[in-house]
């Protein structure tokens, strides 16, 4: 799997877990969905993604992105 599928695999179980969590436990979880949003947002535009270089240095292949 590429680091950029890994990247959006991450994210998408992040904003699950955060939406669970705002219905089972406290509405303010959905703070957490708004900074991956805002997270992809901003690495979509600059190329930098957190994740994407912890994911890289576990070992992933690099995409068509994040290289």
């Amino acid at each position: 799997m590429s680091v950029d599928r890994m990247v959006m695999a991450f994210a998408g179980l992040v904003v699950l877990l955060s939406v669970a969590l705002s219905h089972f436990v406290h509405p303010a979880w959905m703070w957490l969905t708004v900074f991956v949003g805002a997270n992809l947002l901003q690495a979509s535009v600059t190329g930098f993604c957190p994740a994407a270089m912890i994911f890289k240095a576990f070992g992933a292949k690099p995409g068509a992105c994040f290289k």
